[in-house]
C-alpha cells in the first residue's frame, strides 16, 4: 500500500513510492536513458525480424522467446519502424517535423524513458498488491458500492486507487494482469481500464501548474473526481463497453465469484478471504518470472509502439491542421457553455487523443482562466491517449480496437465537458 496507494511528499509535489523510486533512478541515468531505450527498441526490432525470418528453436514457447519476439509481420514492422525513428530522434537526423523537440524528442526523451524505468518497479512490486489478500479484503468491503454503481467487482477498487494515486499505466497493467489470471471478465476489465486509469495526483499537479492555475489545485482535483465518477457510472452502460461480454481470458478457468457473507460480518469475511489468498500465493520464483516477463514485454513490445504512435501522432497534431478541422464543430458547443476563446480552445479538446499533454500546451496561450481550467480538466478526464495508455491497450489481450478507444474518448468528452465548464464558472 505504501508503494502504490499512499501519497507522500518528499521535497516537491505529492507522489507514491514507486513514483519516487522511478524518479530517483531516472535522475541518476537521465543523460543515458534515451540511448539505453533506443538500444532496447533496436534489440526488439532485430530479434523480432530474426525470429520472423529464421524461426529459431524456442519460437513456439509462449512463455519466453515466442511471447516476446514471435509477434507476426505487422508488429515486427512496427518494431522496426520504432527503432528507426528512435535512432533518427537520438541522432537528430531526418525531417524536423518528426525529430524536433515538440514531436519525436518529446516521446523518446520524456515519455519512453519514464515508461522504461517506472514499469521495472511497478511490475516487480505488483504481486505485493495483488497476490497477498489486499484485493480480496478491499473487494469484500466495497462490493456493495462498486457493483451497483460501476458494474464492477469490489476488488476493482484497488485498481482504481492504483491509477488515481499512482499512474495510469500502472493501473492499466494491473487490470490486464488480473484479467489474464481470471479475476475479471472482458467486460469488467475493459470498463475498468477505460474508467479509472487516470493520471496520478503528481501529474495532475503538473497539469494545473502548466496552465498557470496552481492556486486552484484543490477545486481542480475535486472537479476531476466528480468528472471521473460520472464517466465511470455512465460508460459501462453505453456502447462500446456495454457490448463487451463477460467472457474470461481463459475459457477453461472457472469464473471468479466474490462470495456473500454467511453468518459472519463483512469485515470478518474480508479478513478470512484475504488470509486465504495470501496463503495460496505463488512461490517467489514464479512471481519474479511473471514480473520479469511483464517488464520485458513492456520494453520490447510497448516501447516501439509508443515511439511510432507518439511521434507521428504529435507530428500530425503540431504540424498539420487536421485536428483544427476536426474541432470546428465544437466551437458552437463551447460558446453555448460560455467559454471565452472558443475557437482557440476547440482543437485542445481533440488533440488529447494523441497525447494527454498536448491540450495544456495549446492552452498556455489562451487568456481566459476559465477556458484554461476547462482544458486542464479535459486533458485528464478524457483519459484515452494513444501515445501511452492507448498503445498499451491496443497491444494487450483486452478486446478493444482503435474505434472502441475513439468512441470512449468521445463519450468521456461529452460527459465531462459540461461538468468542467460548470465548475470553472463557479470557481472564477
Amino acid at each position: 500500500m505504501l508503494l502504490f496507494l499512499v501519497p507522500i511528499r518528499i521535497g516537491g509535489s505529492p507522489n507514491v513510492g514507486i513514483g519516487y523510486l522511478s524518479d530517483l533512478v531516472e535522475g541518476k541515468l537521465e543523460s543515458w536513458l534515451p540511448t539505453i531505450v533506443t538500444i532496447v527498441v533496436t534489440i526488439s526490432a532485430v530479434l523480432s525480424v530474426g525470429t520472423l525470418i529464421l524461426r529459431p528453436k524456442g519460437t513456439d514457447d509462449e512463455r519466453g522467446w515466442g511471447r516476446l519476439f514471435d509477434v507476426g509481420l505487422p508488429a515486427t514492422a512496427i518494431r522496426a519502424l520504432g527503432a528507426a525513428v528512435a535512432w533518427m530522434v537520438l541522432l537528430q537526423i531526418g525531417p524536423a517535423w518528426l525529430v524536433s523537440a515538440d514531436t519525436g524528442a518529446v516521446i523518446l526523451n520524456d515519455l519512453m524513458t519514464v515508461i522504461f524505468i517506472l514499469f521495472v518497479f511497478a511490475a516487480m512490486a505488483l504481486p505485493l498488491l495483488t497476490d497477498f489478500g489486499l484485493m480480496e479484503f478491499a473487494g469484500t468491503l466495497l462490493r456493495s458500492v462498486f457493483r451497483p454503481l460501476f458494474r464492477l467487482p469490489g476488488r476493482a477498487s484497488i485498481d482504481a486507487l492504483a491509477s488515481w494515486l499512482g499512474s495510469a499505466p500502472v493501473g492499466t497493467i494491473l487490470t490486464i494482469d488480473q484479467y489474464e489470471r481470471g479475476f475479471y471478465t472482458a467486460r469488467e476489465a475493459c470498463s475498468l481500464v477505460s474508467s479509472f486509469s487516470v493520471v496520478s495526483v503528481a501529474f495532475a499537479v503538473v497539469i494545473i501548474n502548466f496552465v498557470g492555475l496552481a492556486d486552484a489545485f484543490l477545486p481542480f482535483y475535486a472537479t476531476l473526481a466528480v468528472c471521473g465518477l460520472a464517466a465511470a457510472i455512465v460508460l459501462p452502460r453505453v456502447p462500446p463497453l456495454s457490448r463487451r461480454t463477460d467472457d474470461l481470458f481463459d475459457p477453461t478457468m472457472p469464473p471468479y465469484l466474490e462470495p456473500e457473507p454467511v453468518g459472519e460480518s463483512r469485515f470478518a469475511q474480508a479478513l478470512e478471504l484475504a488470509v486465504a489468498r495470501a496463503g495460496a500465493a505463488d512461490p517467489p520464483r514464479t512471481m519474479a518470472r511473471r514480473s520479469a516477463m511483464q517488464v520485458l514485454d513492456i520494453w520490447f513490445g510497448l516501447e516501439p509502439l509508443v515511439m511510432v504512435i507518439g511521434a507521428f501522432g504529435l507530428a500530425m497534431a503540431v504540424h498539420t491542421p487536421i485536428f483544427g478541422w476536426l474541432a470546428t464543430p465544437l466551437v458552437p458547443v463551447l460558446e453555448l457553455l460560455r467559454l471565452p476563446d472558443a475557437a482557440a480552445a476547440a482543437p485542445a479538446l481533440i488533440v488529447g487523443f494523441a497525447d494527454q499533454f498536448l491540450p495544456v500546451i495549446l492552452a498556455q496561450g489562451i487568456p481566459s482562466e476559465v477556458t484554461r481550467f476547462v482544458i486542464a480538466c479535459m486533458s485528464v478526464t478524457q483519459l484515452i491517449y494513444m501515445s501511452e495508455v492507448g498503445a498499451l491497450l491496443l497491444r494487450s489481450s483486452l478486446p478493444l480496437s482503435v474505434l472502441d478507444l475513439l468512441a470512449i474518448f468521445a463519450w468521456r468528452t461529452v460527459l465531462t465537458l459540461p461538468i468542467a465548464a460548470a465548475a470553472a464558472h463557479l470557481i472564477f
